[in-house]
Formats: structure tokens, sequence, C-alpha cells
């Protein structure tokens, strides 16, 4: 059973590290789809893009590596989220949602919670091996 475990885990952090470099390369393709999310009381609207798809695929290489490593990514992308989290909480309540439409913001942000459980239980896993 602790074999599986194992398996399954592996598979999973492959999955959100792949899931986050692309989300992170997303950034520097398209970055005009994430002006809208960058909050307008910060400076710099192209900076924040960037840097924060850097983060992405810095933490998502970050999960492919030995478990040592791979454990702060994934407490990385799990603080990441944290910090979204109000970015997809307003999305929700304003009316132009900047994912496009309520319905999408309604469905991203239990997303988001998926998200942080997710790469929680990963940092998790990880710091107990």
């Amino acid at each position: 059973m602790e074999k599986f475990k194992l398996i399954v885990v592996q598979a999973l952090r492959f999955i959100l590290a792949v899931f986050m470099i692309f989300g992170g390369v997303q950034h520097f393709l398209n970055p005009d789809f994430y002006v809208p999310f960058v909050p307008s009381f910060l400076p710099m609207t192209e900076f924040f893009i960037y840097a924060s798809g850097i983060a992405e695929i810095v933490l998502g290489v970050m999960l492919f590596l030995k478990p040592s490593f791979a454990k702060w990514g994934a407490l990385g992308i799990f603080l990441m989220m944290i910090v979204f989290l109000p970015i997809h909480v307003r999305d929700v309540l304003v009316d132009n949602p900047a994912i496009g439409s309520h319905q999408a913001a309604l469905i991203r942000l239990p997303l988001q919670f998926v998200l942080i459980a997710y790469s929680y239980g990963i940092y998790l896993f990880l710091k107990r091996r």
C-alpha cells in the first residue's frame, strides 16, 4: 500500500509541476490576459505578471527535483496560491470579472482552494520523507 501511495503522490507532484510550468509560460506568451488580475494599487503591472510567471516556472521545476527541493517548491506553490486567493475572491464579487465571466470566476474560486490543499498535501508528504 505504501508503494502505491508513493506512486500516486509522485504522479500528482509531476502533474502539478507541469500545470505550474505551463501556467508560468502563459505569463510570457499572453501577458495581456493577466493585466486585469493585477490589483490596480500595484505599480509596474508587467513586472508582477512576469515575476509571477517566473515564480510559477521555478516552483514547478522544483517539483521535478529530488524531494528535498520539491518540498520547498510545493510549499512555495502553496504560499503563492494563498497570496493569489484574494484576487479570485474579488473576481467573484465584481461586475466585470478579470477571468471573463461570473460563471468562470465561480468555477475558478473553488479551484484555488483545491490548488491550495493539493500543494500543501504534496508538501506534507515530501516533508515526512
